[in-house]
């Protein structure tokens, strides 16, 4: 049982290492490819969504408060984009639905 868990470890660390290392020692000229550059630009910020969306969705006590809440708070970061004011809309829409809900 601890040889497996250690082989997990191991494999788990040498992934990582290669993810991060590869690039390092294959790319060693600046990419001049506009397509591959803006690409490489929206890779930090598609992870974060697809880290967040999950998260968003199911830690209400209920899937459609959670909807409402993501439907205003997109809203709101469309219309304004202040961060706060899209936090506390969400939020605000998530506790009135759940308060009219149960």
């Amino acid at each position: 049982m601890k040889n497996s868990i250690l082989i997990y470890l191991l494999v788990a660390a040498g992934v990582t290492y290669l993810i991060r290392a590869l690039p390092m020692t294959l790319i060693r000229k600046n990419i001049k490819s506009r397509f591959i550059r803006s690409f490489l630009c929206y890779v930090p910020y598609v992870t974060l969504a697809v880290m967040t969306f999950p998260a968003v969705l199911f830690e209400t006590a209920s899937i459609v408060s959670a909807a409402a809440g993501f439907c205003v708070a997109v809203l709101i970061a469309y219309l304004d984009g202040n961060l706060f004011k899209v936090v506390l809309g969400g939020c605000s829409v998530v506790f009135l639905v759940e308060l009219f809900l149960v």
